[in-house]
């Protein structure tokens, strides 16, 4: 309830005949029946929640094992025995260098060759519309000097 409803009712008791302010906020507080309100507990039981489980002794060993790490571990300049024997086993630089290189060749190759296949067109043919005229010529109106033989052009019907 407010301060200034509360307030008022202080100030006008006379309107409030016999009814007084604890009176009436209880009385509204059950104002619907009480079987509505039953409540559902969990019936399941967990386990307690502590630090003794394996979890935790796990986590505990490995961050214990980090540190020792750290502490203990050569530094990157030293040599060692896990240094030597990655250097042993690893394939030097070269070879893959020389494969690279190879790579790069076959790729080269197979783009020039991908792209002449994609460029590539068939040949220009020449429609002539009259293509009977080649057929009619006069080797005499030729210019002097010049020859012309015609007789390997074909015409192709259809």
């Amino acid at each position: 309830m407010s301060l200034a409803r509360a307030a008022g009712a202080l100030v006008r008791p006379s309107q409030r005949a016999g009814t007084s302010l604890i009176q009436r906020r209880a009385a509204s507080s059950h104002a619907h029946e009480e079987h509505h309100h039953e409540e559902h507990h969990d019936t399941n039981e967990y386990p307690p929640e502590v630090f003794n489980t394996p979890f935790w002794r796990r986590a505990a060993l490995a961050a214990v094992g980090v540190v020792a790490f750290y502490k203990f571990a050569p530094a990157p300049g030293d040599d060692n025995f896990i240094a030597k024997y990655i250097s042993r086993t690893m394939t030097p630089a070269e070879v893959y260098r020389n494969l690279s290189f190879k790579h790069l060749v076959l790729s080269a190759q197979g783009s020039d060759e991908t792209l002449l296949v994609t460029d590539a067109k068939p040949p220009v043919v020449h429609r002539y519309r009259f293509p009977q005229k080649l057929e009619m010529y006069s080797p005499h109106a030729l210019p002097v000097g010049l020859k012309l033989d015609a007789s390997d052009v074909v015409v192709k019907r259809g």
